[in-house]
């Protein structure tokens, strides 16, 4: 009987096969925006609030969210943004006695808050709510020796400091897309030597290289094997053959790619499920399809 792995597998093949849609990034980043003045930041502020990660775009003071009623949420840190103040003053000036005009332009900064740390504070937004999805969230919190989280406006794994980066779940357009990213990054991070470990993944392999390309694969079928675990693979493989195809083109060259690959993010899948290789997935002499390639 196929396993749940076997049958993404297929399924995988199957649609680079007969050709797919180009990949989309599946979380929303919007210009970030103050509640209050509905006026978009602009310049450096831009950067410093959108890498936050949130689904809303919108950021309010803690004055601000006190005189509309609310409060922001106990525990939660500010994030910074910063403008130009600027004074004009009189100053003598000594060769001619008269007074001139002059300018002082000192770079301030104050806290502000994403509406998603506040409560009491009705949103502009159409309220999205992306619940958990229970079996998934048992397959992220029972994985292993798991890397260190950090909320950004990126989705990454940063072997230096083993960390997976990961946008807020509400800005996903659902939580099939928010776990099926996630799961490509844990992935990733199986790769790092305190877990299976893959050559390379403590390395820089620059965008495109063939080795990236092979870590992608194994990334984005590791994620797939995990939704087909959890269930969701019918709402989420369409995106991961997608983004698949765009690391396939790059490597048609390697006719063994795809089944190397499968069998890397196999073993991937394994270590965050906490299995051990089952007679079905190893060859009669006790080895992984991997070590016989």
């Amino acid at each position: 009987m196929a396993t749940a792995y076997q049958i993404v597998t297929e399924s995988i093949i199957k649609q680079l096969e007969s050709g797919v849609a180009p990949w989309r990034k599946p979380w929303r980043t919007e210009i970030p925006a103050n509640l209050v003045s509905t006026k978009e930041y602009r310049g450096i502020n831009i950067f410093l609030l959108a890498s936050q990660g949130y689904g809303s775009r919108y950021w309010i003071t803690y004055r601000q969210a006190q005189a509309l009623g609310g409060s922001v949420k106990k525990g939660q840190h500010g994030s910074k943004v910063v403008f130009w103040k600027i004074d004009e003053y009189g100053k003598e000036n000594k060769g001619t006695g008269e007074t001139e005009n002059r300018k002082s332009v000192l770079l301030r900064y104050y806290t502000v808050f994403n509406l998603e740390q506040c409560e009491g504070i009705k949103s502009p937004d159409t309220v999205r709510v992306i619940p958990p999805i229970e079996q998934c969230e048992t397959i992220v919190n029972s994985m292993p020796n798991r890397p260190s989280f950090e909320q950004d406006s990126r989705a990454f794994y940063r072997p230096s400091t083993d960390t997976v980066g990961m946008p807020a779940r509400s800005a996903f357009d659902s939580a099939e897309k928010y776990y099926s990213t996630l799961f490509h990054e844990l992935t990733h991070s199986t790769g790092h030597p305190s877990r299976v470990g893959r050559e390379g993944i403590m390395e820089h392999n620059p965008f495109g290289s063939e080795d990236y390309s092979k870590e992608e694969l194994v990334a984005e079928m590791g994620a797939a094997m995990l939704c087909g675990v959890a269930g969701i693979e019918s709402r989420t493989l369409d995106n991961s053959a997608s983004y698949l195809q765009s690391w396939i083109n790059r490597l048609r060259s390697d006719s063994r790619l795809i089944v190397s690959a499968a069998s890397q993010a196999q073993k991937a899948a394994d270590y965050i499920l906490a299995r051990a290789a089952t007679d079905s997935e190893a060859d009669p002499k006790g080895e992984t399809e991997h070590e016989t390639l």
